[in-house]
């Protein structure tokens, strides 16, 4: 954005009102924020603050959405949307979908993918994000929703391997499932 003439300022900590009253921004970005942003800040900003999300929405709502789109076998893909109270819940501004073959890719590489796809989107439509000239859409269905500790729930323990094929992952996991559940018959 600053080789687009604009002035920003990064910050990943909690977000105050003062903040926002002293830079007065044109727009906010959130883009793998981790705290939840609420109503009386969404409407200091006159709404004019967007979430960059590496999932196609509704699905994969919430943390991991890499992850989950895998193992819940959900579309993959990127969304812009304007930030509501809920998470991930706002209107959708632009969305792409994307395709992975999981006997080549890891989580890492998907992970890479989703980040620059969703970075070159942001860029590619920056003006016309910041002039409101998209007309966006609610999201169709309720998709999907994980918390962070689903994650450390469903591996019970058992470490990722991030460069592990995502076929050979799951792989291994249907077999620890099927394992254990023998094991305690």
């Amino acid at each position: 954005m600053r080789e687009q003439g604009e002035q920003v300022y990064f910050y990943s900590g909690k977000l105050t009102e003062e903040q926002i009253i002293f830079l007065s921004p044109e727009l906010v970005v959130s883009y793998n924020y981790s705290y939840l942003i609420p109503k009386n800040m969404i409407q200091l900003v006159k709404e004019r603050i967007v979430n960059l999300h590496i999932s196609y929405l509704p699905w994969n709502k919430g943390a991991d959405p890499n992850f989950w789109s895998f193992i819940d076998d959900t579309p993959k893909g990127v969304t812009i949307h304007k930030l509501s109270e809920g998470l991930d819940q706002g209107d959708i501004l632009l969305q792409k979908e994307l395709f992975f073959n999981e006997k080549k890719e890891t989580f890492r590489t998907t992970y890479e993918s989703l980040n620059q796809e969703i970075v070159a989107l942001f860029t590619e439509h920056f003006q016309k994000i910041k002039k409101q000239i998209l007309t966006p859409y609610v999201q169709q269905g309720a998709g999907a929703y994980h918390r962070r500790k689903d994650l450390e729930d469903f591996m019970e323990g058992k470490a990722i391997d991030w460069d592990e094929t995502i076929y050979d992952f799951k792989q291994r996991m249907i077999g620890s499932i099927e394992n254990s559940g023998k094991e305690k018959m």
